[in-house]
């Protein structure tokens, strides 16, 4: 009796003290789950503040490049002098901001990109259309219709060269450059004197400091610019009656691949319009489509660049004309040149791959097309020759 009296006592007991052991399984199972709440919170925490820190180390790194070469630019010109105020204003107060960031190494803010940068960018996109259209005349609004007629003033030299005229106002003479490699100008006072039999009697002879490589190099307001012989993208500015070197800069992006598949001499391909000096390339990144690039020919900066969709395969030159780029194709045997690539700076939209324009008839291959905007004419080398071709133009 005593004993069932006793089991009756311990059941309550029992059972109250397994309520609390399940209680107790709970609540560690609560502590668990916070935990592992909290160690994932503070994993993204450290992350999101490491890359604070990272992007702090990239912009600082990125502030020091950005200033070392704005040291280097010549800030004489007005409109230079804005731009450069301008940019380092702008440093500035990212500078600040960044500083900020980098204070607080230990805060959980990842910046989201927001509605209002978006409006900011396309903004600034609209302003930098605008002063392109400032910087490209855009009075420029011819289109090439076709070309007219074929002169071969003479044949001089191999297979590879360049021949021109500076498109300047004043000037008449003709300059020869013969080879892919060489740092030898042949300048003549004019046409005829070209012409004649002898030419190294005719022909003041002018010394380069370094050769040339390839044949884009172009003659521009007294200076000859050229694609240094063993660099990978140095362009050269050379002031042909001085014979004195005046300048240099780096293209960035360029020299790795030829400019031109069936002109594998030629790695940067330089040309003069109405707008002035421009680069010519092509890059692997971009499926080896040409590059355009516009160069502040007094300041050898780089002022715009653009990606076209002209590919470099099966391409043997090209020109710029009225803000626009013509690729002149061919076949790897030599045949009939034709321009079946055009790509306008200021009109992307308006890009074409079509049958194109044909040149006169005749069999071979371009070594260099070089477009002349005084006289609208193209002076190429095409084996060994030296050739003349009168565009046909059209309002656009």
């Amino acid at each position: 009796m005593v004993a069932l009296q006793v089991h009756f006592l311990l059941i309550p007991s029992l059972m109250s003290i397994m309520g609390a052991a399940q209680h107790m399984m709970q609540d560690a199972a609560l502590l668990s789950y916070i935990d592992q709440r909290f160690l994932s919170l503070e994993k993204r925490l450290e992350k999101c503040n490491r890359d604070v820190l990272d992007y702090v180390d990239e912009f600082r790194e990125f502030s020091k490049t950005v200033l070392s070469r704005l040291a280097g630019l010549s800030s004489g010109k007005a409109e230079v002098q804005r731009e450069l105020e301008n940019l380092l204003t702008r440093l500035e107060h990212a500078q600040r901001d960044i500083d900020y960031l980098g204070s607080i190494p230990e805060s959980n803010a990842c910046v989201e990109v927001h509605e209002d940068l978006l409006k900011q960018q396309l903004l600034e996109e609209a302003e930098e259309k605008k002063r392109l259209k400032l910087m490209l005349n855009a009075s420029c609004d011819y289109v090439l219709a076709g070309i007219r007629s074929l002169k071969v003033v003479k044949k001089t030299g191999g297979k590879h060269g360049s021949w021109m005229k500076d498109p300047g106002k004043k000037h008449s003479k003709i300059y020869l450059l013969s080879g892919s490699v060489n740092n030898v100008v042949w300048e003549f006072a004019n046409i005829l004197a070209f012409m004649e039999s002898n030419q190294t009697l005719k022909a003041r002879r002018v010394p380069l400091p370094l050769p040339w490589e390839g044949t884009g190099h172009i003659i521009y307001q007294g200076f000859l610019f050229y694609h240094r012989h063993g660099s990978l993208n140095e362009i050269l500015k050379f002031n042909i009656q001085r014979r004195t070197p005046a300048g240099q800069m780096l293209l960035p992006g360029a020299g790795r691949i030829p400019a031109y598949q069936l002109s594998p001499q030629t790695k940067i391909d330089l040309a003069v319009d109405e707008q002035g000096l421009w680069a010519l390339h092509a890059e692997p990144e971009s499926g080896a489509n040409i590059v355009i690039t516009k160069i502040n020919a007094e300041a050898m900066a780089v002022e715009h660049s653009w990606d076209t969709p002209c590919s470099s395969r099966g391409a043997e030159a090209a020109f710029m004309a009225c803000n626009t780029l013509h690729v002149v194709y061919n076949s790897p045997s030599g045949g009939s040149s034709r321009i079946q690539c055009v790509y306008d700076v200021l009109d992307a939209l308006d890009a074409s791959v079509s049958p194109g324009v044909h040149f006169p008839k005749r069999h071979g291959g371009h070594s260099t097309v070089h477009y002349n905007p005084k006289e609208k004419q193209l002076f190429a080398w095409g084996d060994g020759s030296q050739i003349v071709y009168k565009l046909q133009t059209e309002q656009k």
